[in-house]
């Protein structure tokens, strides 16, 4: 049967995944420290399903109009045979998303045996903290990514199947890297989530036993509070990324790893 959690699980698990998954943080770093400092138990698979579909529509919900004109451009592909730029730039979603399909597929298995230590969590969480340091140091004025730029920060998403790297941290940290602007970067990280994010629930819900009762109110209320707090850190984040950086959260960041390696030892 399903595991039940309590209330405050519920919150703090679902505000966790909500509010990390689009700062370049790390969720998986943050969501040691439930588990290492209270004796809840685990909280199931359809619960990780719930809060992370509840992160995509955020995402979705806040790039609407972007959804909507990749859906405008597609018809009238198909009807006018006509190729524009928000086309391009799907086309450069979907090839920045084929790396982290492949690794996945090849080395999920072997990543969630061999790499989900508190040390390596913690060395990965500073680390790729600095990485997105230097990268901010070299950012520039694109406001898209080529299609090469686009294929490399692809790659650099399927590195952050290594927990504690942060998705959203690595390929901001690329985008920088490559020359694109703060507000582009993070935008293209977004765009680039929403296929990620639906995979990673999928391949989820492939795991959980379709004869487990579902707790239908628990994961409705950690689908909308992940939903709601995710929103909330995107809106945040595209307004006022130009004006803070990337030095905050890198701060944070190697903060955080050292809690961990303490809490570890």
């Amino acid at each position: 049967m399903e595991t039940s959690v309590g209330l405050l699980q519920i919150v703090v698990l679902a505000l966790i995944q909500g509010i990390t998954e689009f700062l370049p943080v790390s969720s998986s770093a943050h969501l040691i420290l439930p588990a290492a400092l209270t004796d809840w138990p685990d909280q199931g698979l359809a619960f990780d399903v719930a809060v992370h579909l509840g992160t995509v529509v955020a995402v979705a919900v806040y790039f609407r109009q972007d959804l909507a004109g990749f859906a405008h451009s597609g018809v009238s592909l198909a009807m006018h045979r006509r190729w524009d730029e928000n086309l391009d730039l799907l086309a450069k979603v979907g090839i920045a998303t084929i790396p982290i399909v492949v690794v996945g597929f090849l080395f999920k298995t072997h990543i969630e045996s061999h790499l989900r230590s508190t040390t390596i969590i913690a060395a990965t969480t500073i680390a790729f903290g600095i990485a997105l340091w230097v990268a901010d140091r070299y950012r520039g004025e694109g406001a898209t990514p080529s299609y090469l730029q686009a294929t490399l920060i692809g790659l650099a998403q399927a590195i952050a199947l290594i927990p504690g790297t942060s998705r959203s941290g690595i390929t901001i940290a690329a985008a920088l890297a490559l020359g694109l602007t703060r507000h582009a970067a993070a935008r293209f990280s977004f765009l680039l989530s929403i296929p990620a994010i639906v995979g990673a629930a999928f391949y989820t819900a492939l795991d959980a036993s379709p004869e487990t009762p579902l707790p239908w109110i628990d994961l409705g209320l950690g689908f909308a509070l992940a939903g709601a707090s995710a929103f909330a850190c995107i809106a945040m984040f595209i307004r006022f990324i130009e004006r803070i950086g990337m030095t905050p959260f890198v701060i944070y960041r190697v903060l955080l790893g050292i809690a961990l390696l303490a809490l570890g030892s």
